[in-house]
């Protein structure tokens, strides 16, 4: 099995940004966590603080992975043409937040990711992570 893990932007900043609402911990900290917990399948992570890139990111891997967990970050509620790539592709996507977005400003309220995404976790911290990928486990 291959998931893929896609952050988008900002999330390179986690452990320093906002930590109140973000936690202490950077990804690549609990990026190993998760490989160790989850040995038997092949997880990758990509971050970008651009949209193409992000774009790209779910063209290359779309076909081929059993899943994506994004967070596409601030594009989850700008972003059109990142949920037409979701659209595009056949691997399902879970878009995943870090925060209640919906204890947050209005703006983040929301989403052009979840219509397009298989489920949305969010507001479990980076635990939010490890829930999306156990969905693909068990399904």
């Amino acid at each position: 099995m291959k998931i893929a893990i896609i952050n988008g932007p900002n999330l390179n900043l986690l452990g320093k940004r906002e930590p109140e609402v973000y936690g202490n911990e950077t990804f690549e900290a609990y990026f190993e966590l998760l490989q160790k917990e989850f040995k038997t399948i092949d997880i990758i992570y990509f971050q970008s603080n651009h949209e193409g890139d992000l774009i790209d990111k779910i063209h290359e891997l779309g076909f081929d992975f059993d899943g994506i967990v994004l967070n596409a970050g601030g594009y989850t509620h700008t972003s059109i043409a990142i949920a037409d790539a979701v659209s595009a592709v056949k691997t399902p996507v879970i878009e995943v937040h870090i925060s209640n977005v919906f204890k947050r400003e209005n703006f983040r309220h929301h989403s052009y990711i979840s219509p397009v995404a298989k489920g949305t976790i969010g507001g479990f911290g980076l635990q939010s992570y490890k829930l999306a990928i156990s969905y693909f486990l068990d399904k």
